[in-house]
Formats: structure tokens, C-alpha cells, sequence
């Protein structure tokens, strides 16, 4: 059966998850990576069964308390995020204190101290026009690499490659039938590696000969907006 990577990620997921719950069920506390999975999951499923973006967050956050995790496990993992697939599209939900409101202690075990300085100058913007070729809306999320999004959406991939969109982190933009709006993007930052999306890319943003390789399956796949940057028509 073939899979695409974000189908591949999802039943990794699934998988880490099932293990949590297991061994939640027999009393044992959670690690990171067990307790980052199960809400995460719940998340997901929430969105699977209908509940709008804040319902699933809010069934997220209610998964595990403070008690059901080991030490230190609350003071490094204070905010969840998951792309779940909603009614409305695909949406980024972050689950922020997903174990209840826990006092910060400094002195926990991995406990992540914040820099009092910004590591990061300013990052590259530009504006585009989408305009949606598609008969239905389409949603995009804040963190998604918008160069992989849905190929109905018509606009310069090749100029909004390694960017996302400059909306808060958990917010999306939607795209009515026929309609043609003006976004501003700004670069994707950190590591600058996409993984999932679309799996145009699957890996490092700026590696030599990428970009060329993800316009050319963009354009081959017909991702509108793609064609132009290989100098063939659809």
C-alpha cells in the first residue's frame, strides 16, 4: 500500500500513541515523547469525528494532568502542536499548557529557561496574490510551507518557496471559490526543514538542487502557479 509521508507520519503517530495509552491504562506516568503523542492523537481523532479546531484543543488539553506524567515532564512540554484535519481543511491546533495550568518550576529536570535575547534578525517577506481555482474553500494554517499548498490554489510557487504565512502561530487564512487575496508570507524559520506537507520537499528547505527538484514534482503533479517557473503549460 503506498503511503504519502504525512499518511506515514500520521500512523506513526497512532502508533506512539496506542503504546501511551497503554501504558497510562496500567498506572505508569508518561514520558515526553508518550505524552506529546497521545494528546496529539486525541487532537487528531477529535478533528476525525467532526469537532470544530477550540473542541479538539480543549479535548487535547484534557487528556493528562500534572499526576500522569513523570517529573519534569509538564515543565518541558508546555505547548502542542499537530496539524489535524478538520471539516473545513487541514488546520495547525496548538494545545498550549496541555496538562492543566502547572506552576513553572526553574529547577526541574529539563526545564527549558528562555533566552532573553532574540536569536533570530529579521526574516524575508514578500505579498502574493492567490487567487482559488477550486469549487470549494480552501483553508491553509499559519506554519504550513504555503509553496506546497493545495494545488488549486494559483500563485507563484516558485517566489513562495521556503515561506509560510505571516498570520499568528494556530491561525489559517481561507480561500473562498473564485476568490483572489492578497497574503503576506515571511520565511519559514529555525532549521528550515519541511517534512510532510505535500512531500514536495521532505527535507531540507535550502539544500543544493531542491527547489528545482520541488518546482519540477509541483509541476508535474499540476500545481497551478508551478508550470510557469519550467516554462511549460498545463
Amino acid at each position: 500500500m503506498a503511503l504519502t509521508p504525512t499518511e506515514r507520519d500520521r500512523l506513526l503517530l497512532f502508533t506512539a500513541a496506542e503504546l501511551a495509552r497503554s501504558r497510562h491504562a496500567r498506572g505508569l506516568r508518561l514520558n515526553v515523547p508518550e505524552a506529546t503523542a497521545l494528546i496529539a492523537d486525541t487532537v487528531c481523532e477529535a478533528a476525525r469525528d467532526g469537532l470544530r479546531l477550540a473542541a479538539a484543543v480543549a479535548l487535547g488539553r484534557s487528556v493528562l494532568g500534572p499526576d500522569d506524567v513523570l517529573p519534569g515532564v509538564a515543565d518541558v512540554v508546555t505547548e502542542i502542536m499537530v496539524e489535524a484535519v478538520f471539516e473545513d481543511g487541514t488546520r495547525l491546533a496548538v494545545v498550549s499548557a496541555p496538562f492543566g495550568d502547572v506552576p513553572w518550576d526553574a529547577a526541574a529536570p529539563g526545564a527549558v529557561i528562555p533566552a532573553s535575547d532574540t536569536v533570530e534578525g529579521p526574516r524575508p517577506s514578500l505579498t502574493l496574490t492567490v487567487r482559488n481555482t477550486a469549487a470549494v474553500p480552501v483553508s491553509v494554517t499559519s506554519h504550513f510551507h504555503f509553496f506546497e499548498a493545495n494545488p488549486r490554489l494559483d500563485f507563484d510557487r516558485a517566489a513562495a518557496y521556503g515561506m509560510r504565512l505571516a498570520v499568528p502561530a494556530g491561525s489559517s487564512t481561507r480561500f473562498e471559490p473564485g476568490e483572489s487575496v492578497e497574503v503576506e508570507l515571511t520565511a519559514v524559520g529555525g532549521a528550515r526543514i519541511a517534512i510532510g506537507f505535500a512531500g514536495l520537499v521532505d527535507g531540507p528547505l535550502d539544500a543544493p538542487g531542491v527547489k528545482e527538484e520541488a518546482l519540477r514534482r509541483a509541476a508535474v503533479c499540476g500545481y497551478l502557479g508551478a508550470e510557469h517557473a519550467r516554462g511549460v503549460r498545463s
